[in-house]
């Protein structure tokens, strides 16, 4: 074979042909160091080598045999192939059973020395392994007798192919060039890159593995921070246009209000009217709990901003929240000379009244239109502005880098930067926040508006199903109303849980044939979505069943009941967006959590949500359940260069925090390999 480098192509590697070369480009494998820097996403410790004497059942270990006999058999109950083997040290022996792996005679034979890993399983049968791994003894083990990484995969690429591709490269991970300065090696106690790389895959022990994941965690943590501190400091030499506010304008409008603002209300929206006023372009987060009233602050900020004769430009994640912020502000802003206007991929009205798309857009962009409330659309479209003073994002997360690109050079004056107001329900904890949003500040609306009741929760039971639908029955019968939300559109034998389309057949024509029920989904065309919450909003609809398309900001004051099917199948802070769409009236409302299919943990999980005060001690419950892995339902989509590294890793987050600001306090000239990484880094969030 020749010599290979970090830049050889998968197809000459040993045992890799056309085929599997195209399989590894699925995964993004299409080099030497693509192997080496696709990294495991678990382990298994089958370091442990015990006798066949001491094997107990249950627990992960490694025995070291001889195969004393192995033979195929066809099992007619199952129409599969078993291969069944005697494996034998000198303490003892114990059965090995595969399936469906008749290959396994040709390649293992009596007198073969192998290591076997697994867990013995105990059954009517005896002590066995079940399709456990195999090894033939050697030196150095790849697949048994240590840790084993385990990857992602695609079709038909399993684990003992990736597994020897990277044993044969692995020797390469000492040619990955070091970016960090050896005294910041030292000084955070860091491993070396070549050893975390050669360690995440074949690691000698948990201490060794541990170190690996610390440096390469660290790194991607680092490389995320590094961008954030840049920005924040780029941030300051931008400049944005200050919009006075307007104190007697601002002050008429809360007092035209229905309602009472909290106090939190209020400080968040005097720390975003102070922030207007400045000649640096305002990026603060506003994070509220669900129904504490982040929209009527982003509104003053709005209206503050066409005082000053700037437009405002209001983004929403779904068209249905469009629709309802352009109807809430809409009847806010009645008593000002402000002209609101909706544009969706469907939709485009001013002023309560529909336009052409041309008319639409020859008024915004002359200036015409104060406020833009839409979806995408804004950003997707050939619309442009005379100019934005304030772009307003609600659900943050939803929105990346680019699409705020966008929307700035849609603004004539690409001069001035627009203010950005940033808002989510999704609940994250503040010191996470301040390092994941370094360059934004942060108001925090914690605070529930006066005559609110705190929702009761409930798990339902399979056998208590029929009490909570007479329950239901009653208060529907009050006049009151329901929603009813479910994992799937439509039905699917394969996962067993209940959808939108069977779930909405079965309440109208069997558990509740005397009211009415309508259906929400993502595959609706956009009137039919308008035409069904229209007839949910004037009561003519009781019973909405609908999939997460309501998870976001839908507001149904008379809607007192969440009924979350498959609840197990949602993430912590999805069932609190769920919540989140009832109890928005001084009527007591109530959240029935049904269970598909029951676990220990998916109940322990559940139960958090009754327990949690708000959406903040919510998050900090999820961290600890969850541990790695999709923290707050959003998959991490706002961090795609995080192959290792989880929101929950909030120490080495610091480390990293503090590392980046020292970094870009050195001179470029004295670390040129480091400021090579970091030019790379910000030209990914840069380009221009």
């Amino acid at each position: 074979m020749p010599t290979i480098n970090l830049q050889t192509p998968v197809e000459d590697l040993t045992r890799v042909g056309k085929t599997i070369a195209t399989r590894l480009h699925t995964l993004g494998i299409q080099t030497a160091q693509d192997l080496l820097l696709y990294f495991p996403f678990r382990y298994v410790d089958y370091s442990k080598v015990t006798t066949i004497e001491h094997l107990v059942s249950g627990e992960p270990v490694t025995v070291r045999g001889v195969i004393e006999l192995i033979k195929n058999r066809r099992s007619f109950r199952r129409h599969t192939y078993v291969t069944e083997s005697l494996v034998r040290d000198h303490t003892g022996s114990v059965k090995i059973v595969w399936f469906n792996q008749p290959y396994l005679v040709k390649i293992l034979k009596p007198g073969d020395e192998v290591y076997i890993s697994g867990e013995l399983d105990g059954d009517k049968d005896g002590p066995q392994f079940i399709s456990p791994l195999y090894e033939k003894a050697k030196e150095e083990t790849i697949h048994t007798a240590r840790i084993i990484p385990i990857y992602p995969l695609t079709k038909n690429i399993s684990q003992k192919q990736l597994r020897f591709l990277i044993s044969q490269v692995i020797h390469l991970a000492q040619d990955i060039e070091e970016w960090l300065p050896e005294y910041l090696i030292k000084k955070y106690n860091l491993s070396a890159v070549f050893f975390a790389v050669q360690n995440i895959h074949f690691p000698q022990s948990n201490k060794v593995l541990d170190s690996a994941l610390y440096r390469l965690k660290f790194d991607e943590l680092l490389r995320q921070q590094v961008k954030v501190q840049y920005n924040k400091l780029q941030s300051a030499h931008l400049r944005a246009r200050s919009l006075a506010t307007k104190i007697e304008y601002v002050k008429k409008f809360v007092s035209s209000l229905p309602f009472t603002l909290t106090k939190d209300q209020k400080i968040a929206s005097w720390q975003i009217l102070q922030d207007m006023e400045k000649d640096i372009p305002m990026n603060r987060l506003m994070e509220g709990d669900v129904g504490s009233g982040k929209t009527v602050v982003a509104a003053i900020a709005a209206l503050n901003c066409a005082l000053n004769r700037g437009q405002a430009v209001f983004m929403a994640p779904t068209e249905v929240l469009a629709l309802q912020h352009y109807e809430k502000i809409s009847k806010l802003f009645k008593d000002f000379d402000v002209t609101v206007a909706l544009i969706t991929r469907t939709k485009k009205i001013i002023q309560g009244e529909s336009a052409t798309k041309a008319k639409a857009y020859k008024k915004i962009e002359q200036g015409e239109v104060d406020v833009v409330i839409g979806t995408h659309a804004i950003i997707a479209e050939d619309i442009r502005f005379k100019e934005i003073g304030l772009a307003i994002i609600d659900e943050q997360h939803r929105f990346g880098v680019e699409q705020r690109k966008l929307l700035i050079k849609k603004s004539h004056d690409i001069k001035c930067t627009p203010h950005f107001l940033s808002m989510t329900a999704t609940p994250i904890p503040r010191t996470l926040s301040l390092m994941l949003y370094g360059d934004l500040d942060i108001s925090i609306i914690r605070e529930m508006p006066s005559g609110r009741k705190k929702i009761i929760t409930k798990i339902v039971l399979p056998q208590e199903r029929r009490d909570a639908y007479e329950f239901i029955r009653e208060r529907v019968a009050h006049g009151e109303q329901v929603f009813v939300v479910c994992p799937l559109i439509d039905p699917t034998d394969a996962l067993g849980v209940r959808s939108v389309t069977e779930e909405y057949e079965k309440i109208q024509k069997e558990i509740f044939p005397e009211f009415r029920a309508g259906m929400l989904h993502g595959k609706m065309k956009p009137q039919a979505k308008e035409d069904a919450m229209n007839d949910f909003k004037v009561g003519e609809i009781q019973i909405m069943v609908a999939t997460s398309v309501i998870e976001v900001g839908v507001d149904i004051p008379n809607a007192t009941i969440m009924f979350i099917e498959g609840a197990e199948r949602f993430g912590l802070a999805q069932l609190y967006q769920f919540r989140g769409r009832v109890g928005r009236s001084d009527l007591q409302s109530y959240c029935f959590l049904f269970m598909t299919n029951f676990s220990e943990r998916a109940n322990q999980r559940l139960h958090a949500l009754l327990l949690a005060k708000d959406n903040f001690e919510l998050a900090k419950i999820d961290m600890e359940l969850r541990g790695p892995g999709d923290v707050y339902g959003v998959d991490q989509s706002g961090f795609p260069e995080f192959k290792l590294a989880k929101l929950t890793d909030v120490a080495i987050m610091q480390e990293a925090h503090r590392c980046a600001q020292e970094i870009l306090a050195l001179p470029q000239e004295k670390y040129p390999k480091l400021w090579s990484v970091i030019h790379e880094d910000i030209r990914s969030i840069h380009p221009e």
